[in-house]
């Protein structure tokens, strides 16, 4: 099987719920704790092609900081890049990397589909 990488944050439920769910399938996964070892812009854009994505779609909306931002009207891909390398809590978690896919385990059913 390949190598699965998991971008985590121990603090949120959902990450949590996806490591634990690789963990009992006995599925061996490097841990990126991305708000600690914040991914380069290279890494975002690589993970933003592998999830067939835009920047805009990879941003945690709810976050106070997007609303502080005004995110909502930058269109700039490579702007709001740059903004999630110096702010990673805006990265939408947990995102699960296995060659070249990727999903966002949100719901935990998009994590079973890539791993089966």
């Amino acid at each position: 099987m390949q190598e699965i990488q998991i971008w985590h944050n121990p603090r949120c439920s959902k990450s949590r719920a996806a490591l634990e769910l690789l963990e009992n399938k006995n599925i061996n996964s490097s841990v990126l704790k991305y708000l600690e070892q914040t991914p380069s812009k290279e890494q975002l854009k690589d993970v933003l092609s592998k999830l067939n994505m835009k920047a805009s779609q990879l941003l945690r909306t709810s976050e106070n900081i997007y609303k502080e931002l005004d995110l909502e009207n930058i269109n700039d891909e490579e702007k709001l890049i740059d903004i999630m390398v110096l702010n990673p809590i805006l990265i939408e978690r947990p995102i699960i990397i296995k060659g070249d896919i990727a999903v966002i385990a949100r719901p935990i059913e998009k994590l079973e589909e890539l791993i089966k």
